[in-house]
């Protein structure tokens, strides 16, 4: 089906971002898509940070602790979190991978995350807490990544702003109402000093790049308009393995 669809015009041009998509411990194409954003833009300190890390085995930053990175997860459920000191107890041990366990709101993701970095300045940060996703990315204007992997809900055209009201005590129910549209996440981007570059082919994580290091290297106009995916969870698949580097 991927294929498929990469056959339409919309996908010719060679700087679209969904020709490179690759699962290894994403949830769909993710990891193809990081890893091309980095060999365009270069890696500085191979430090990332995600928010809503799930158990470790599918997430955006897996493949990236595989390959030598280091960083944080932050993740409010203990059986995630159990799950995560099983699969990773070696790069927990030798200090690559920390780990929180908390439940992740606007008014304490930067607390929770800023002391746990050398230095607000780092490589990547993936950011998925279901409703209030937009508030906390909102609430991290003081981490500075190079780039920013944030889910939208697909729900809503590209060019429609709509934001799910913030809730610190309310998490995802289930339904549609979660998080924000492309669009405002294209907004609240841009006065971080991002530009949306991409979106994965299935409509779940759209990647945003410090307008600075973008160029001319990936597909403009940088907005919704231009890179809104559908929601095709359909093409989600389930991770095969941990992120184990150890048997």
């Amino acid at each position: 089906l991927t294929h498929e669809l990469l056959q339409q015009p919309r996908y010719a041009d060679p700087r679209r971002l969904a020709r490179f998509e690759h699962q290894a411990f994403s949830q769909g194409g993710e990891d193809g898509a990081i890893r091309e954003i980095f060999r365009r833009i270069g890696e500085t300190n191979r430090v990332f940070v995600e928010l809503g890390a799930g158990n470790g085995r599918e997430n955006n930053t897996a493949f990236l602790l595989c390959q030598g990175w280091r960083g944080v997860w932050l993740d409010g459920s203990a059986a995630n979190c159990r799950a995560i000191r099983a699969a990773c107890s070696g790069e927990i041990g030798d200090g690559r991978l920390g780990l929180i366990e908390a439940a992740i709101t606007a008014e304490n993701a930067a607390s929770l995350v800023m002391p746990a970095l050398a230095s607000p300045e780092i490589d990547i940060l993936s950011l998925d807490v279901d409703r209030n996703t937009y508030h906390v990315w909102a609430a991290l204007a003081a981490l500075k990544p190079r780039v920013a992997v944030v889910e939208y809900n697909a729900l809503f055209p590209a060019d429609v702003v709509w934001i799910a009201e913030y809730d610190p005590a309310k998490w995802w129910n289930g339904s549609s109402y979660y998080g924000a549209s492309l669009k405002a996440l294209e907004e609240l981007g841009a006065r971080l000093g991002y530009a949306l570059v991409g979106c994965d082919i299935a409509g779940v994580n759209a990647f945003f790049v410090r307008s600075d290091l973008c160029a001319d290297k990936f597909c403009t106009p940088f907005d919704a308009e231009t890179h809104y995916e559908p929601a095709r969870y359909y093409l989600h698949r389930r991770a095969a393995h941990p992120p184990a580097l150890h048997d």
